[in-house]
């Protein structure tokens, strides 16, 4: 079974996606943690490493066909990452979402940043990727259509979106 969890910076993709690993015995592929890497092997922020990635579709297009690949290669797993939807043909296909304001504060206190910053970065992030997946892809990341399970990850603490993604992947045993 392959399962993909999806959604904006901030909205507990990472979070469900270790949690539900571990309950379910599944590996997990995280995509924004590859692209982190490739951001501090060039000594970047992400931020930074996002606006290169703007300028050039060969960073995107790369990871990309990396996850496909992966996908293609192992039959147990979870993939995380903002366009794993698109781009994995999975069994489940999960997507979080929270207010930006939501999103910022969590981000805020995972990274000791003032909340404003917090926003003002996640707003400048959202609108590089979506131009960005618009341009190289023709997709509209705000499409949720393709998904089988949109989760307000405002709702409930990550335990309780883990029973819901859990019982979702048990409906389809």
């Amino acid at each position: 079974m392959i399962i993909t969890i999806s959604g904006p910076p901030g909205s507990g993709k990472s979070t469900l996606s270790k949690i539900l690993s571990a309950k379910l015995g599944m590996e997990l592929v995280s995509m924004g943690d590859i692209f982190r890497k490739c951001a501090q092997d060039r000594c970047m922020s992400l931020a930074e490493f996002g606006i290169i990635a703007k300028c050039n579709e060969d960073i995107d297009r790369n990871l990309d066909e990396a996850q496909k690949k992966i996908a293609e290669e192992k039959d147990n797993m979870i993939l995380e990452g903002r366009l794993s939807g698109f781009f994995v043909d999975a069994d489940l296909k999960i997507w979080l979402k929270a207010p930006v304001e939501v999103r910022a504060q969590r981000i805020a206190k995972r990274e000791n940043k003032k909340l404003s910053a917090a926003i003002a970065e996640t707003s400048e992030r959202e609108e590089c990727e979506r131009e960005r997946y618009f341009k190289y892809y023709n997709i509209d990341i705000r499409d949720l259509s393709i998904y089988d399970l949109v989760i307000d990850s405002t709702k409930w603490e990550p335990e309780k979106i883990c029973e819901i993604a859990a019982k979702a992947v048990e409906c389809l045993l």
